[in-house]
């Protein structure tokens, strides 16, 4: 090698340690920034060039050293795991969600709930039947009566809110969707031509990394890596992002909630072929449209429309139970008793009322009995009891959700735990350490001090065969 030769060798360390030591100076400085997968200088040695023949010198030194580029430290097979778990996690964050809010819009156990509402208001029948035909006792029985349809129209409503809610969460899910969808196409392009003009990309994988994880949070995507440096997203098995093009998703189906099962399903599908249900596999938005479905009868239909089924079953039944004993029986004056809850239409839960208004409409006795009797009151004061009794179906149908609501509660944990450590060990591989970082620095530091003092060395020698050659003895 020349002696020139030498001082491009030394240049080229000076280079490497100067980029080395601006990719530490990147790295420290988005140490906090979320998303941002840390790099390094990729560097080789240059190897001697092959001289042969009578006057080549014999074996050479290397040329120095080349900076092939700059990596990013990802980990492919990290970042599948958090999507996947991100995906369960969102998918049983959203149905714990709901099942939780199902669970407290029942208010039980407490002072405000259905039971406690049932309590009173057969304890009042009972007074009704110790004081038959008095105002006082009669007045309380219809308080009682009207706190309790009261409670089911409430509660009903509350669904119907719960419902709507979600429906109009679920549309802006899917708005996101599709514009992650968008811009990772558009990173796609970008990425695509920043390396085949030789560029790094790497900040703009970072901002696609992100993306697909939150397309995966949503809609449970997979991502499959091509050769130019694109990604292409799917969902259910299918293309949502190809290259730098991207589909659109919509949400169509039943606008407000059925308790009936008889309105279209909510349901995905692709913009570009309308009825073509887009398949789910995890996300926030299968978690939602799960609990959105309509009730189906055998209680595996939609979380929020299952419980509202339950209430207007439970409306029903009290309502026949209460009416077929009070119909039978007589008020005080002697007249025939007549429906004591009626329904003006719609859901049972929110259109019940209650027919007497005072202690005249009150069907109390039995036929013939008097106008003081009360067996009849007594009667359906005992129509809490029993396992067929309106109480015991409305425990059950408490006892059912709460075990689904702790049931998704356990499965959300889980989920939320293991996405978690994915997480972290995705960080672990690819975040910035800063006493790394510090190390490298002095490193890079130490090389380029070195570099230099090479360049230096090189330098006085060249100057002393340059200008003293020749000089010696005059």
């Amino acid at each position: 090698m020349s002696t020139f030769g030498a001082l491009n060798t030394a240049f080229s360390g000076l280079n490497a340690a100067r980029q080395g030591l601006n990719v530490v100076g990147q790295n420290i400085a988005n140490a906090n920034t979320a998303g941002y997968t840390r790099q390094r200088v990729s560097t080789s040695s240059v190897p001697a060039t092959a001289d042969v023949g009578l006057f080549s010198g014999g074996t050479r030194a290397g040329q120095g050293v080349s900076v092939d580029g700059v990596a990013r430290l990802g980990d492919s097979f990290l970042d599948a795991r958090v999507r996947s778990t991100t995906a369960d996690a969102g998918y049983t964050a959203v149905r714990s969600n709901a099942l939780t809010a199902i669970e407290d819009s029942t208010r039980e156990p407490g002072e405000d709930g259905i039971s406690a509402k049932l309590t009173a208001f057969w304890a009042g029948w009972g007074a009704v039947s110790n004081q038959a035909g008095e105002p006082a006792p009669a007045v309380l029985l219809l308080s009682a009566a009207n706190a309790l349809t009261g409670q089911l129209a409430s509660g009903y409503s509350a669904l119907e809110d719960q419902w709507s809610q979600t429906r109009s969460q679920t549309d802006a899910m899917t708005t996101d969707l599709n514009n992650a969808a968008s811009q990772v196409a558009d990173l796609n392009a970008a990425i695509r031509s920043t390396l085949a003009a030789g560029g790094s990309a790497n900040e703009l994988m970072d901002q696609r990394s992100t993306l697909t994880t939150s397309i995966a949070s949503l809609a449970g995507g997979t991502v499959r890596e091509a050769k130019d440096g694109t990604v292409d997203v799917y969902i259910g098995g299918n293309p949502l992002v190809t290259g730098a093009t991207s589909r659109t998703v919509k949400l169509t189906g039943a606008s407000s909630m059925d308790a009936n099962g008889a309105a279209a399903p909510v349901q995905l599908e692709w913009a570009d072929n309308p009825g073509q249900m887009v398949p789910l596999d995890g996300g926030e938005i299968a978690g939602a449209i799960s609990v959105l479905a309509p009730a189906d009868g055998t209680d595996s239909g939609g979380a929020i429309a299952e419980a509202a089924k339950s209430y207007n079953d439970f409306a029903s039944n009290l309502s026949a139970a209460v009416n077929a004993v009070h119909a039978g029986g007589v008020t005080s004056a002697g007249k025939p008793g007549t429906n004591f809850f009626a329904s003006s239409g719609g859901p049972a839960a929110k259109n019940l009322t209650v027919v007497p208004q005072s202690v005249a409409d009150l069907a109390t006795g039995a036929p013939g009995a008097g106008g003081l009797d009360g067996s009849n009151a007594d009667k359906i004061s005992q129509l809490g009891t029993g396992p067929a009794s309106p109480d015991s179906a409305w425990s059950t149908f408490i006892t059912k959700l709460g075990v689904s609501s702790r049931t998704e509660q356990q499965h959300g944990t889980l989920a939320a735990a293991s996405a978690s450590a994915a997480v972290q060990t995705q960080a672990s591989s690819a975040s910035v350490d800063l006493d790394e970082e510090n190390m490298n620095m002095l490193s890079y530091q130490h090389a380029y001090q070195a570099a230099a003092r090479v360049m230096t060395a090189v330098d006085d020698m060249l100057d002393t065969l340059i200008n003293k050659t020749g000089l010696v003895g005059r």
